[in-house]
């Protein structure tokens, strides 16, 4: 069975629709299976990645429990299961957790959801704060962000900070002893090397073996991804999905973009 938490680098795992709009779950599990072939050590299903707030429930389930089912034991399956308040968010980490997944991936709840409450219900709620990863990424997401000097206070056992900021990286590497994953491709060869535990990351699914070149401190595969940075930056889901289809033959359709 997967630990809670891995090292190296993990997808966050695109969710492929047909062109109808509806989750072709045997074409993202087979994706994800060839990531995995590709190196990558964990999987998040249902992240912001993958269109999480256009997914229903059971959609949700379906990818999580098609993932733990098909992908290897060792690779560790995460699941998205933000809410808006502590009782949702818990509720969905144990739906999470019964359809497969080793750990759940929880963003700070908007509207001042105090975070130590959210995360205490999320805990408490799978009963092992080990299998909780706390989400830093406040710009994109429209919710508050994770202070480093929280993280201590917090039932998790780690955290995936997006900010791209090797100076907030730095402060957490130095002042606590979880676990943490870089979000941004952006700054990958540094992050490695100086001991961050892996990546979890959206640019997985376009290059996976740059992403894992990078954190282990390769400088020309670091540079070798910054078209793709610059293009996912400006286009967002599209430019992504363009990139990942245009390596892979995936589906380009977002489903929020359709009407």
């Amino acid at each position: 069975m997967a630990e809670p938490t891995f090292t190296g680098v993990g997808v966050a795992l695109l969710t492929l629709f047909d062109e109808a709009g509806a989750v072709d779950v045997r074409g993202t599990i087979g994706h994800a299976k060839r990531l995995v072939d590709a190196g990558v050590r964990a999987v998040l299903v249902a992240g912001t990645t993958g269109e999480a707030e256009t997914l229903t429930e059971p959609e949700r389930e379906d990818l999580i429990a098609a993932a733990r089912q098909e992908l290897p034991k060792d690779i560790t399956v995460i699941a998205g299961a933000s809410g808006s308040w502590p009782r949702a968010a818990g509720a969905r980490a144990v739906t999470a957790r019964k359809a497969g997944a080793d750990a759940v991936l929880v963003s700070p709840a908007r509207g001042g959801v105090d975070t130590r409450v959210l995360y205490g219900a999320v805990a408490e709620a799978v009963g092992d704060a080990s299998r909780v990863i706390g989400y830093h990424n406040p710009g994109p997401l429209g919710v508050p962000g994770i202070e480093v000097e929280a993280l201590a206070d917090l039932p998790i056992g780690a955290i995936k900070d997006s900010s791209a900021d090797p100076a907030r990286l730095l402060q957490e590497l130095g002042s606590w002893n979880g676990r943490i994953y870089v979000g941004s491709a952006a700054i990958l060869s540094f992050a490695g090397p100086l001991g961050a535990a892996g990546a979890l990351l959206a640019f997985a699914n376009a290059e996976p073996e740059a992403c894992i070149q990078a954190f282990a401190g390769h400088v020309g595969a670091q540079r070798f991804l910054t078209d793709l940075v610059e293009a996912v930056r400006k286009g967002g889901m599209r430019a992504l999905k363009e990139a990942t289809a245009a390596k892979y033959g995936t589906s380009t359709v977002r489903r929020s973009a359709l009407s």
